[in-house]
């Protein structure tokens, strides 16, 4: 599935997103890390929301009608995260995914997983259980 920050398209396994949902309040957590938003309720469970924008290093954004959390799955921690807009599901090959350039910082570096070039349009693609580093997963799990 695709999403968009800024001007440039991210892709993220399909298969471990649980839903996409309209922005909602997110309730804040004092103390929590700078790249967590806060806590929103999903039908009786809290899920963790962070901040997609911090993580990747880019500037803060206004809310707009297209915003959405996605919901995610991995390793049995379900977590949101907060992008601009939500684009389509996309599907691709093994041999259309490029090894990723070296750009960026080595923080968003770690879990960018390839590029792909499809109808004309670059995708990063990036690898969601690599978005928070151990330490960082502990850490939303005792929030």
């Amino acid at each position: 599935m695709t999403f968009r920050l800024d001007d440039e398209t991210y892709g993220i396994n399909v298969m471990q997103i649980q839903e996409v949902l309209r922005y909602t309040e997110i309730g804040p957590v004092p103390g929590a890390p700078d790249y967590v938003l806060g806590i929103i309720n999903l039908r009786g469970n809290v899920v963790t929301v962070i901040d997609t924008r911090r993580r990747f290093g880019l500037a803060d954004a206004e809310v707009t009608d297209a915003t959405r959390i996605v919901v995610m799955e991995s390793s049995n921690q379900v977590m949101g995260i907060l992008v601009d807009s939500v684009a389509e599901v996309v599907y691709l090959k093994a041999s259309e995914i490029e090894t990723a350039p070296n750009v960026g910082n080595e923080e968003s570096a770690k879990f960018i997983q390839g590029v792909c070039n499809k109808n004309g349009e670059l995708i990063i693609l990036v690898e969601f259980d690599k978005m928070l580093s151990d330490h960082e997963w502990a850490e939303i799990s005792s929030l």
